[in-house]
């Protein structure tokens, strides 16, 4: 099986073109931003860190925003730099180029003499890689290339006995083609750790896994003094029919199928192997979602009981939800409804068929509704949050 993508330098294979302006740090959002509003078919990339971090934070949000970057999906950026900030010019292209040899810019306001000649020198670079962008058409790329990333939030019952298996079910079936797949949420794995232990390609994964899944819950105690089951799951999840943690983490992880966990990876690390992967990453939608892109995930697939408009202004996000009231309600933000399987109108096997053609057409060019409602977030999550 086949998508039609677009071919990068480095040899990723990307399903959007973007061209991205991202500022450098907080203090130069607005030029980055005037720059995006003066320039069409440019995508806005929110950073709110760049300075004023701790050593680790700020090799974490180098790790992530270079990945974000040197997504497959981005064909080139410029960075808007203020020009005394902690995170500089060299460090970010240093980063990124490690990753990807796509062009790649980066201006600062100190140099080009304040906000106005930033934006005009930004307006003339960025309008040159949308004209460059326009020229590269889509190819033929196998299935083997696409890393899709597993992600839920607003969750109800249906989530775990619907919508997360027949996403699990086309995890396997990706899987079985060569193509890469990504689960997280560590948190949200809290009571399954067992499950997770059994699925390590080897023994050490699979108590890699577990280890993960437990460091998560002492730390959570140790830096807070609470017990994240009281905070989780959250209001609405119970409000919906989920009573416990453990009760959600067993849905949770049914998105991943039924596939050996080829490996453990750090939250944002570039994915360069094949098969299905665990991203040791924050249960917060946004981090997760941001961290999973920025280690290659081309496309999100994201399930909801509830409904959930989330998207990202790097990827296609999927939304997929197993209960009909919500897919009918709130059709302007759900992609596919699986209820078919609960009403025994399809099989689990048919629906995961339907949305392995769904994710191929939206790798094609078909848009999400995250992407028509333009409900694209960027969160990078600091290492020492258990948040």
């Amino acid at each position: 099986m086949k998508f039609l993508g677009y071919r990068r330098p480095e040899g990723r294979a990307g399903v959007r073109n973007l061209v991205v302006v991202m500022p450098g740090v907080l203090c130069s959002s607005s030029a980055a931003q005037k720059i995006v509003s003066a320039v069409p078919g440019t995508t806005f990339l929110y950073n709110h860190n760049g300075c004023g971090q701790s050593p680790s934070d700020t090799e974490h949000t180098l790790e992530v925003l270079s990945g974000l970057l040197a997504n497959g999906n981005v064909y080139g950026a410029l960075i808007v730099g203020l020009g005394c900030e902690a995170t500089q010019r060299g460090l970010y292209m240093e980063a990124v180029l490690a990753k990807s040899r796509k062009p790649l810019h980066y201006i600062s306001i100190h140099e080009e003499g304040g906000v106005g000649g930033a934006v005009a020198a930004g307006v003339k670079i960025a309008g040159g890689l949308v004209e460059e962008a326009r020229r590269l058409e889509r190819e033929e790329i196998d299935i083997s290339e696409l890393v899709l990333a597993l992600e839920c939030g607003g969750s109800d019952p249906t989530s775990g006995i619907s919508a997360n298996v027949v996403l699990g079910d086309l995890s396997d079936r990706l899987v079985d083609m060569g193509a890469t797949v990504v689960l997280s949420e560590t948190s949200e794995a809290i009571g399954a750790e067992n499950i997770l232990l059994a699925r390590g390609r080897t023994p050490e994964v699979g108590r890699r896994l577990r280890e993960m899944v437990r460091k998560w819950d002492r730390d959570i105690k140790e830096q807070t003094g609470a017990d994240i089951r009281l905070t989780n799951p959250t209001p609405g999840n119970i409000a919906a029919g989920l009573t416990t943690l453990s009760e959600k983490s067993l849905g949770c992880i049914h998105k991943s199928g039924t596939r050996p966990f080829e490996g453990v990876l750090a939250s944002g690390e570039y994915i360069r192997g094949h098969g299905l992967y665990y991203m040791d990453t924050t249960a917060y939608d946004c981090g997760s979602i941001t961290a999973k892109i920025a280690g290659g995930a081309q496309v999100v697939a994201f399930t909801t009981g509830m409904g959930n408009p989330l998207g990202s202004p790097i990827a296609p996000v999927i939304k997929i939800t197993g209960n009909r009231a919500t897919f009918e309600k709130h059709n302007d933000m759900i992609d596919f409804d699986t209820s078919a399987s609960i009403s025994g109108e399809k099989s689990v096997c048919e629906l995961s068929g339907e949305l392995l053609d769904l994710t191929v057409a939206v790798c094609g060019g078909r848009e999400t509704k995250a992407e028509i409602n333009e409900s694209g977030v960027v969160f990078v999550n600091q290492r020492h949050s258990c948040g």
